[in-house]
């Protein structure tokens, strides 16, 4: 008893000594680069890497992966500054991470649905849990454009701002928005090896979907064994997820190194505004809309941001939703979510709920026609937000997502293309942002459509 009690104190000194740290290297980092104060290099770089040491002792008592993931994704930020050659050799850890996590979403997927539908769920349910699913995801995605309109309205980050002072070499994107035939077209597959293979999602929810329906209808000769395989399978898929997450921490510091390394800061400062403007943005959207939901929903509130905080740290640090997807199944299950909700549910929102990228969206392309000095009237702005709603739910079929459709829109709508191509410079850290927000809002799909058809677990979200 008293050995757990001098190590409770112990982890509460070495929690307030990352955050002392934190807070005075974040003061000293503020008065540096507005010029408030002349403060060394040096002294900055110290106050880093105590913050880091700090961080580094709390998660070594805390041993929480969580707080091992966001260590590495201030360790790497800060190797990335100081180190940009040799951070920028270090993708290919997060490439490994990538890959791994890929080999899971497609058997994870089919063994939840299969085993949800055929063994739990009558596909009345299913039925339900869909229009439920596409109603909550417009809503949401709705209010996020809106708000991404209202945010950029209020910054007018792209009012004046110096094209001259950009880079002149950034990255051209290729591609064209899908037409809304070519979207529908596209969720159904023509051939489940070749969905696996090229990672859409949606064509192996559909797949799975159906499959699942199949098998319901067998007798129990032919269903019983293929449930005990996916019931098998699922376990074991979910084990494999806990493996790979190990190298998580490693993952998230060479990603984040290689963007700092590779981007510079030079970028980051001529855009910063804008990209405040997503953060604060996102940051709204979060607390004006998702915490309402929960609310009305009686989600508990803390319980639920601790259960996403590591799906949410993982999209984040490494920019990429599917990375994030096994976790986010995981920890939503763990949360008193039945897994035939989960398994159906972020799969599903993975296209259609996308929230950060559609906020995103609206902001990006009214920030193009002010950096290209166009006044756009509010009617104007609406009818791009509806052109936005409608096609934003293609993105997660379409390489490039996000850029190809605000190409496409901007097109549509006569405004230049060339500010489109200023975003690129700081689209990593956007996409980052964007990406978090996306995880949080299909967890929190996943609760309230729970709650809604009346099988949310209370005792096991308070647990």
């Amino acid at each position: 008893m008293e050995n757990k009690l001098k190590q409770a104190n112990a982890l509460h000194w070495v929690s307030w000594l990352m955050i002392g740290t934190l807070t005075v290297t974040a003061l000293l980092s503020f008065l540096k680069i507005f010029d408030l104060l002349a403060i060394g290099s040096e002294l900055l770089t110290t106050s880093r890497l105590l913050t880091i040491a700090a961080f580094t002792m709390l998660a070594w008592r805390k041993k929480s992966l969580t707080i091992w993931i966001m260590l590495g994704l201030v360790a790497g930020a800060e190797f990335g500054y100081d180190a940009p050659q040799i951070a920028g050799s270090l993708q290919f850890l997060s490439e490994i991470f990538l890959r791994m996590i890929k080999t899971i979403i497609a058997p994870l997927l089919f063994a939840t649905l299969v085993n949800g539908i055929a063994g739990h769920t009558d596909l009345k349910q299913v039925g339900r849990m869909g229009w439920k699913s596409l109603l909550y995801f417009e809503v949401a995605s709705t209010l996020a454009l809106f708000i991404g309109l209202i945010a950029i309205n209020i910054s007018k980050a792209g009012v004046g701002i110096n094209l001259s002072a950009l880079p002149g070499n950034l990255p051209v994107v290729a591609g064209k928005m899908q037409t809304t035939q070519e979207f529908i077209l596209h969720i159904f597959p023509e051939n489940i090896a070749k969905a696996i293979a090229e990672g859409n999602i949606l064509q192996i929810v559909i797949f799975s979907i159906i499959f699942g329906i199949a098998l319901s209808m067998l007798g129990e000769k032919y269903k019983s064994p293929m449930l005990k395989l996916t019931s098998s399978l699922t376990e074991v898929m979910f084990k494999f997820t806990g493996i790979v997450m190990y190298f998580a921490p490693v993952a998230v510091f060479a990603s984040i190194a290689y963007t700092i390394g590779h981007m510079g800061t030079d970028v980051l400062f001529t855009l910063l505004k804008l990209l405040a403007t997503l953060y604060v943005a996102l940051v709204a959207f979060l607390i004006l809309v998702l915490l309402p939901i929960a609310l009305l929903f009686r989600i508990p509130v803390m319980k639920f941001m601790g259960a996403v905080s590591k799906p949410a740290s993982i999209a984040f640090a490494t920019a990429n939703s599917e990375s994030a997807l096994p976790s986010a199944m995981e920890s939503m299950e763990a949360f008193g979510v039945p897994r035939k909700i989960v398994s159906f549910v972020i799969p599903t929102g993975y296209s259609f709920n996308l929230d950060g990228s559609t906020l995103y969206l609206s902001l990006a392309a009214v920030f193009v026609a002010q950096a290209a000095g166009i006044e756009l009237s509010i009617e104007k702005q609406l009818a791009i937000a509806l052109t936005l709603m409608l096609t934003s739910k293609g993105v997660a079929g379409v390489s490039r997502a996000s850029f190809v459709i605000l190409l496409g829109t901007v097109t549509t709508f006569g405004l230049p293309v060339e500010p489109v191509m200023i975003i690129l410079g700081i689209d990593v850290l956007m996409d980052m942002a964007r990406t978090g927000v996306n995880v949080i809002g299909n967890c929190l799909a996943t609760t309230v459509i729970a709650r809604w058809e009346g099988e949310f677990d209370d005792v096991k979200a308070n647990g």
